[in-house]
């Protein structure tokens, strides 16, 4: 007689009976579901796995589609392996870098013993199209890891075997496709008829392989032009090549060998040279009389205009500091998002009209005075603060809406200077797995959340997608518009968040749905080995998110 056993399908509410050992695939068809994009993967009992997982015991499991951020992360990692499949059969003794998150797509450099022309990207089309028309099931494979390194290493896949020495594991998965083997962090499709997209540019040397949009998987990506963002991936790239360290697993390297001192030495040195550029160029201008800083959640932004300030400074200007939250509307002018909820995050819930009033009449040498606004009461106030702008003097404006051209439309262009400040990663977990730069941002924002605001990593966690929705509304579509980038970014930042993080996620409950990102994100960073934060000095841009600055917030 066939064994059963009993799931509850989230989905649905219901529970079904199933063949012991069941897939998550064959589950499936037992739900009554019908996912347009979908299944992808699923949560078993809140943890994410791919659709190989096989059901023995009694689980509560939801089916996840490509609107939802990890079957889209499903989805593109299948796609990578397709890519390094199609490239390593037409080129042997080639490499593959899954790299720049950029123009809604992912640039992936590629080593071919030649420049990468027209013809070598029709040829990888080609080939991925056929590998994916072939419908090749991706088979996922368990092993001890002493044999995954030595099928990586005689597959000179040095990256991966600089990971996989470094966690210090029993065992290990990775995944095989038509006798081409790989490792990837996280689930990935079981088969590659789910393909069922994507698209494959030429883009500053390598390729941009092109992903479907999140809110519509019908479609691919807009290609828009990000040359600024690539750019400074490109910068951080040189620096690493000073520092050899690349992967996660060059990292560990460094740090296992004591090192680590003088990596937060030079990339320290790094940062703050880029910083003093930048107060250089502001000072090059002649004519700047405003310097607007933008950036998303957790960027650090506060840091970079405090740091910017000092190096101001040493140009001869003096910084004088505006607080965009000062010209918030009064409460009920505020508008309000599609949940009926107050939308703060809105350009329009700052009144622009006197913002450009008072900044153009700071402009022309009058005297304002400057609003304040009283959060408790939700007002904005007269505030007493007088202020008059110097010959030798700079409004320094900080705000998410800081590069968006409506925010100080009425103010002359060219005594404006945009500086965008984000975090992003470029150090990579091996050379087919990137590191989300928001996942760096995120647990900034855990830390701080919690030794700042009181508040957990499990509420932060159900917060985020609401913060990532307005930042794709009011800060990415305009960050192009700056006029220097900065990547606030550090290259030993992940060993260093690691110890205060790992503490606070570990304290989100399994029977929360936060309970996912908190897992994925604890897994994460257990590849990572920790480096104490006594080493960071006290005005490293950590200090804003990790305690113990010698600036005042």
């Amino acid at each position: 007689m066939e064994q059963k056993v009993k799931v509850l399908c989230k989905n649905t509410g219901k529970t079904v009976e199933v063949p012991l050992g069941s897939t998550l695939e064959e589950v499936y068809a037992y739900t009554g579901l019908d996912m347009a994009y979908g299944p992808i993967c699923a949560h078993v009992n809140n943890k994410v796995t791919g659709m190989h997982y096989r059901v023995y015991r009694r689980q509560t499991i939801e089916y996840l589609d490509m609107t939802s951020s990890s079957g889209l992360r499903t989805y593109t990692r299948s796609l990578f392996f397709v890519l390094c499949k199609a490239v390593h059969e037409l080129y042997p003794d080639s490499q593959v870098f899954i790299d720049i998150p950029v123009s809604n797509g992912y640039h992936c450099e590629l080593r071919i013993g030649h420049d990468v022309m027209a013809d070598d990207i029709d040829a990888i089309r080609r080939r991925m199209d056929a590998i994916i028309a072939a419908a090749l099931p991706i088979h996922r494979h368990e092993c001890l890891m002493e044999e995954a390194v030595g099928m990586f290493r005689e597959a000179r896949a040095v990256s991966k075997v600089k990971l996989l020495e470094s966690v210090g594991k029993l065992y290990t998965t990775y995944y095989e496709l038509d006798g081409y083997a790989d490792y990837f962090y996280g689930a990935m499709l079981t088969n590659t008829r789910q393909l069922y997209l994507y698209g494959i540019e030429p883009h500053f040397g390598g390729v941009l392989l092109r992903i479907p949009r999140h809110d519509e998987p019908s479609q691919l990506g807009m290609l828009v032009q990000q040359d600024k963002m690539f750019e400074i991936f490109q910068e951080h790239h040189r620096w690493q090549a000073i520092l050899g360290l690349r992967t996660v697993g060059d990292l560990n390297e460094v740090i296992a060998k004591g090192y680590s001192s003088q990596l937060i030495q030079v990339s320290e040195a790094l940062q703050e040279k880029k910083i003093s550029q930048i107060a250089d160029q502001i000072a090059a201008r002649g004519n700047v009389k405003m310097v607007l800083i933008a950036g998303p959640s957790s960027s650090g932004k506060t840091t970079t205009c405090k740091r910017l300030s000092v190096q101001l400074v040493t140009n001869g200007i003096k910084p004088v500091p505006i607080s965009l939250d000062d010209y918030f509307v009064d409460r009920e002018r505020t508008p309000r998002d599609a949940s009926g909820d107050y939308d703060f995050e809105h350009l329009h819930a700052l009144n622009l009209d006197l913002l450009n009033e008072q900044m153009s009449a700071l402009l022309r040498g009058e005297e304002v005075e400057l609003p304040r606004y009283d959060f408790a009461t939700g007002r904005s106030l007269r505030s007493g603060r007088k202020l008059v702008l110097h010959d030798d003097e700079v409004l320094v404006v900080e705000g998410i809406h800081a590069l968006n051209p409506e925010l100080m439309s009425q103010v002359p262009p060219e005594r404006v200077f945009r500086v965008y400040a984000s975090a992003l990663t470029t150090i990579l977990l091996d050379a087919h797995n990137y590191i989300p730069t928001t996942d760096n941002r995120l647990l900034r924002r855990i830390i701080r959340d919690y030794k700042y605001r009181g508040v957990s990593a499990q509420e932060t966690i159900r917060r985020w997608p609401s913060v990532r929705k307005g930042e794709n509304r009011w800060i990415f579509p305009f960050q192009e518009n700056a006029d220097s980038m900065f990547n606030t970014a550090m290259l030993f930042e992940l060993a260093v968040i690691k110890s205060q993080a790992e503490p606070l996620l570990e304290q989100v409950p399994e029977n929360c749905p936060e309970y996912a990102e908190a897992y994925r994100l604890r897994k994460f960073l257990g590849y990572i080995k920790p480096i104490p934060d006594q080493q960071i000095p006290p005005t490293s841009l950590l200090r804003e998110f990790l305690g113990g600055s010698s600036f005042d917030y």
